[in-house]
């Protein structure tokens, strides 16, 4: 295939996936996939959806094997949740010959439902990154990840801005660059995967806890103490999963963090925010029109490191205030009489 006629494939017409297609098509034509065939109509028509416009160079399908029959380097971004049903969708297609940077920050469970996590403990092998679900339901070896910090509706509105591709293999990561890269859009680069990927998907967390801190008017202060702590406790845990913690401390870690962790346009500070005027979770979920990551990556993390015995006292109140009918303000006190003896003690 000529230069000139690369095409390159979208999986997930989400908001995030539409900036990443909005990037990508200043420098190539994209080819975005949805499930929603009056959603693939519109965009084809129109060249916008849900109120925001796309660029000319984006096209849309109902067809996953359109996608890989055409696009050699494909960009799955779905939500956690599904994104093991996808994989399983796109591997009777996929070949070693194709690139696959995922845009999903969350975890997928191997062989258990959420309804087990209650149940009995868990283990590490029991939780896969997104990375370790592509190598596991398909043939495709050349796997990266787009992290952050990548507010879609700051992209969406030409914003400048920048993230990470994390891949083992340097030729992911400079596909990623040429494809991304523009006057609006910076990309650095690591071989830290695994790290990158926790990064992304623990953040959310703190995002949620620190809305609620927002939405409480609780202070700054407060806000920063908490997402200070809970880089500690992303760091410990990441660790736990078999990172170390350099990438926490770049631009996926606390880049990622605190963009996420203090703006209205964060799916999971914006839930927290509401949580803390006074809405429940089931009313904030019920006009919710995305998915938010954090609630269920929280649980997972939850009881993960409880049964592995790593006392993360951010996550273990947090988890209490959403599920076990805490209050913010018993939340609060407690994480305000917590000893934490050491300031840091991560690096």
């Amino acid at each position: 295939m000529k230069e000139e006629e690369k095409i390159v494939g979208i999986i997930g017409a989400g908001n995030f996936g539409k900036a990443v297609a909005n990037l990508i098509a200043k420098n190539h034509p994209v080819l975005i996939y949805s499930r929603k065939s009056q959603k693939v109509e519109i965009i084809n028509q129109t060249h916008a959806i849900d109120g925001v416009q796309l660029h000319h160079n984006i096209t849309a399908t109902t067809s996953l094997q359109e996608v890989i029959d055409k696009c050699q380097t494909i960009f799955p971004i779905v939500p956690s949740r599904r994104f093991r049903e996808v994989m399983r969708d796109l591997s009777p297609y996929l070949t070693p010959s194709h690139f696959l940077i995922h845009g999903t920050k969350g975890f997928a469970l191997n062989h258990i439902s959420e309804d087990d996590l209650e149940k009995s403990p868990i283990s590490r092998k029991d939780v896969s990154l997104m990375s370790e679900v592509i190598r596991q339901e398909s043939s495709v070896v050349r796997i990266g990840c787009i992290s952050g910090p990548n507010l879609a509706s700051e992209i969406l509105a030409g914003k400048p801005a920048g993230t990470l591709i994390a891949s083992l293999y340097d030729e992911v990561a400079d596909e990623a660059k040429e494809l991304l890269s523009s006057e609006q859009f910076r990309v650095f680069v690591s071989k830290d995967i695994v790290g990158t990927e926790l990064a992304g998907a623990l953040k959310n967390i703190i995002a949620i806890l620190s809305g609620i801190i927002a939405g409480k008017g609780l202070g700054t202060n407060l806000q920063a103490l908490i997402i200070t702590k809970g880089l500690a406790e992303m760091i410990a845990f990441g660790k736990m999963m078999g990172s170390d913690s350099r990438a926490f401390m770049g631009t996926a870690g606390i880049g990622d963090l605190i963009a996420t962790a203090m703006s209205p346009d964060s799916r999971n500070f914006s839930f927290g925010y509401r949580l803390g005027k006074g809405e429940t979770v089931d009313e904030i979920n019920a006009n919710n029109n995305e998915l938010v990551e954090g609630l269920r990556t929280l649980i997972i993390v939850y009881h993960l490191s409880r049964s592995q015995k790593l006392v993360l006292p951010i996550i273990r109140m947090l988890y209490r205030i959403l599920y076990r009918n805490y209050s913010i303000e018993e939340g609060v006190k407690y994480l305000m009489s917590y000893p934490f003896d050491t300031d840091v003690d991560f690096l």
